[in-house]
């Protein structure tokens, strides 16, 4: 068998050519503010089997940020793709935002980082202890010098009965952030915990929460990432924000479309695929900022079958996927992740984003990847 051959379950053969070889650009975009949200490094040494304190390999978690950095685009550092609610504690959370926006300051990057409720025991909660909560991480993060993102919390979709109680929890944090915040709406495809978020199942009401709390704060909110993989709710959601507030896209599925925009505007981007992707993301976004739009669409054009199936349901395991990435791409040397996540998607749905990724041009190193491809459908009982 070729090196560079890979037999994938169900007996077909694939033969990886490796990367586009995309450069590096000479600086962040300038046309759009765009973030990747980043992954965690595990210590496969350590336990971080479920149920257990999250155990990093704090160098190679940092190198990735670099990695990121490198290709101007920011750092959304502790959210949901760093296992937020799936295997990563606080503890460890708030010593990875310190840590990463220390590395941000040292190399000029950009950082936002995410304030949630985590630290909460489950079961039940007040709106007085989701709040105090909140607080706690909002001055951890501030503490860090990152830019707050207020995450929607699985405590408050608990307890809140109505909008009025959102209104009041992020009314007192927009009120005691001491600089600028991100806001933050995510799906219930992402995490069923948080289905009627904002007060309402019907998302025209959501929205019209959302647009009430914005429009009360818009002096304090940069903007708001919005993961409804809608891109129609996204655009109309845009449309009606008060001037000077972004809207960054966290719809892995319309990212090109919604980022490019239309003669009303457009959204910056924090996005999970962004970090799988980033030398591809880098490049389309330089060639928006030179006016290239169908160099842009070329670029985007593979990545969004891959991202498609990276964020397939059940979406919230797509951070398997992310790893299993990273791992292929030659940024950490194992695929083991907290909590056990690794074992996240199936054998058969890894293979077909390895295909995807080659497609797209985003293996690097076609040796590497092919070796620890090989090696990881070996252990899942397909021959090599």
């Amino acid at each position: 068998m070729s090196g560079t051959t890979v037999t994938l379950p169900g007996g077909r053969r694939l033969r990886l050519a490796g990367g586009a070889g995309y450069p590096r650009p000479d600086g962040p975009p300038r046309s759009r503010i765009a973030y990747a949200a980043a992954h965690v490094v595990a210590d496969p040494s350590a336990d971080n089997t479920p149920g257990t304190s999250a155990v990093l390999d704090w160098d190679r978690t940092l190198a990735f940020r670099e990695h990121l950095w490198s290709y101007g685009l920011g750092v959304a550092e502790a959210m949901d793709t760093a296992q937020r609610g799936m295997g990563l504690d606080y503890p460890t959370t708030r010593e990875l935002i310190r840590r990463s926006a220390a590395q941000a300051r040292a190399v000029g990057g950009r950082i936002v980082a995410g304030v949630a409720t985590d630290q909460l025991p489950p079961g039940p909660a007040t709106l007085a202890e989701v709040t105090a909560a909140y607080r706690e991480q909002l001055a951890d993060v501030q503490a860090a010098g990152a830019v707050p993102v207020l995450m929607c919390s699985r405590h408050l979709a608990a307890v809140a009965r109505h909008a009025e109680d959102y209104l009041r929890v992020y009314d007192d944090l927009l009120t005691a952030a001491d600089g600028p915040v991100l806001l933050h709406w995510l799906g219930p495809m992402f995490d069923p915990a948080l289905t009627g978020y904002w007060g309402s199942t019907d998302l025209d009401l959501a929205a019209d929460t959302v647009i009430e709390l914005i429009k009360a704060h818009a002096w304090r909110v940069d903007g708001i990432k919005m993961s409804l993989l809608d891109a129609g709710r996204e655009v109309a959601l845009r449309r009606r924000l008060p001037a000077g507030v972004r809207l960054y896209t966290g719809d892995d599925f319309n990212y090109p479309e919604l980022i490019r925009g239309d003669d009303s505007g457009h959204s910056d981007a924090l996005l999970g695929v962004f970090a799988a992707i980033a030398p591809a993301a880098a490049a389309a976004l330089a060639a928006l900022d030179r006016g290239e739009l169908t160099g842009y669409d070329e670029i985007f054009a593979p990545t969004v079958p891959l991202a498609r199936h990276l964020f397939a349901a059940p979406t919230w395991y797509y951070k398997t996927g992310i790893v299993f990435l990273a791992w292929l791409a030659g940024h950490q040397d194992h695929f083991t992740m907290v909590g056990g996540l690794q074992s996240g998607r199936s054998p058969a749905h890894l293979a077909t984003l390895l295909t995807l990724a080659e497609d797209a041009g985003l293996l690097p190193d076609a040796d590497l990847a092919a070796a620890r491809a090989r090696a990881f459908f070996t252990v899942a009982g397909v021959a090599q």
